[in-house]
């Protein structure tokens, strides 16, 4: 970390390794902005195994080395603070979702299996290791773009900000 509260990571993040690796970063990455802290970081070398479009809520790389200079160039415009975010409330949680202008998106989790499965993958999660009531809810939550899925692992992709430029009343 430097001055300012800035975080600075010294080497590649894997987001194309995919698995684990990947899932880890995207985690990383989701609790920095959880902290409103900023980032500079940069990608490894391999080509991204999923759509950034899921990452437009997260900071984008200082250097964009595996993006198209397209692709990088959409990030940086489409990146905000708070496109993709969550609150808890007493047995639910609410997820705005504006990281797609054109279909931006509001979700209440209250049902029981989604909320435990988004609780779950809050955690960088092994698919291996839910029961089938909570892999089903993983493939509802990652079809609605709010978990990742790389290779056999899972991550909630909304971070819960702690920090309210947000409106209170926008979600």
């Amino acid at each position: 970390m430097t001055g300012g509260g800035q975080v600075v990571v010294d080497e590649p993040l894997p987001l194309g390794a995919g698995g684990r690796a990947t899932a880890d970063a995207v985690r990383f990455l989701r609790e920095c902005q959880s902290q409103a802290r900023p980032v500079r970081w940069e990608p490894d070398t391999d080509a991204l195994p999923f759509d950034t479009g899921l990452l437009h809520h997260l900071p984008p790389p200082a250097s964009p080395s595996t993006l198209s200079d397209e692709a990088a160039a959409l990030w940086r415009s489409r990146y905000a603070y708070g496109l993709l975010y969550h609150r808890r409330g007493p047995d639910f949680v609410t997820v705005l979702d504006r990281r797609d202008p054109s279909a931006s998106a509001r979700f209440t989790l209250d049902e029981p299996a989604l909320l435990a499965a988004f609780l779950t993958v809050q955690d960088v999660t092994a698919l291996d290791t839910l029961d089938r009531a909570q892999h089903e809810a993983v493939s509802v939550l990652a079809d609605e773009r709010l978990v990742l899925v790389t290779r056999g692992w899972a991550v909630a992709l909304p971070p819960r900000l702690r920090r309210w430029p947000v409106p209170c009343t926008s979600i």
